[in-house]
């Protein structure tokens, strides 16, 4: 059996940037906001180093509060200058384009559209730099139900697919006569999309490796899972032998909040299976 890593995959700039300025703030007296990436290993790695995580920033009295990589809202910046914490800000540089994008449409007077999931962090903390006002848009459905107005803006959750924001946007072109369309999608996301797609079209088997609660390794299983059969694993423990037992290869990839260590071991389980 032939075990095939894809192209692209596992950490993107953000994340190693984040957990970059974690380990660099890890002196027992430091939190992030929330995980500082959606993969568990990795905030239990950082919390070992003395890198703690608060869903709150009431639960901190003193201390480092840590932006974690998704982003957040205007107010919470205020919030922690208001409690007196050292604020670090580790959000990723493409989240900031998109929130930066939301306010900049907001203030221009548009009806700003967000495309992504409305229950994500980093969904939510582009909505409030919007002023709260923006609307988020999940589905085609959404798009075409969406009224029509004067002025129209259009930003995206960053790890939203290329193809899902081309179909989201063609229902929206017809909403407004001043449309202002901003591709906030991240490099990173295009590049692993991309790259898994063709390796799951030469493969029997993919597997992608990445938090559950990890929206742009979900989506990279949903994609492959168009290819071939695919599953999705946190762990090389969750890897089952009968999955591979009638493969002639397989192909792994990882999203871009998935550790190297953990694509290693998952690689090598797969070669002694």
């Amino acid at each position: 059996m032939e075990v095939i890593l894809s192209e692209c995959l596992g950490f993107c700039y953000g994340v190693k940037r984040a957990i970059k300025i974690a380990e660099e703030h890890a002196d027992g007296k430091s939190c992030t906001l929330g995980p500082i990436i959606h993969n568990p290993q990795m905030v239990e790695r950082l919390k070992a180093k003395g890198v703690g995580t608060v869903e709150d920033l009431k639960a901190m009295e003193e201390g480092t509060i840590i932006i974690r990589s998704h982003g957040v809202g205007p107010q919470v910046y205020e919030e922690a200058k208001t409690r007196g914490l050292n604020l670090v800000d580790a959000t990723c540089p493409h989240v900031k384009k998109a929130q930066m994008s939301a306010k900049d449409l907001a203030q221009d007077g548009r009806t700003v559209v967000i495309i992504g999931e409305k229950n994500h962090p980093e969904v939510k903390g582009i909505f409030e730099w919007s002023n709260n006002r923006a609307i988020i848009v999940e589905s085609e459905q959404d798009a075409q139900n969406l009224p029509p107005c004067p002025k129209l803006g259009i930003v995206s959750q960053t790890t939203v697919s290329g193809e899902n924001f081309v179909k989201t946007v063609a229902h929206l072109l017809g909403k407004s006569n001043d449309i202002r369309i901003l591709r906030t999608i991240c490099t990173a996301t295009d590049q692993r999309q991309k790259a898994a797609l063709e390796l799951a079209g030469k493969v029997d088997v993919m597997i992608v490796i990445g938090g559950r609660n990890s929206a742009n390794t979900t989506r990279l299983a949903q994609l492959c899972r168009t290819k071939c059969t695919t599953y999705h694993i946190e762990t090389a423990q969750e890897l089952k032998p009968v999955w591979l037992e009638k493969a002639d290869k397989v192909g792994i990839t990882a999203g871009a909040s998935t550790p190297d260590w953990i694509i290693g071991e998952v690689y090598k389980k797969c070669q002694m299976i």
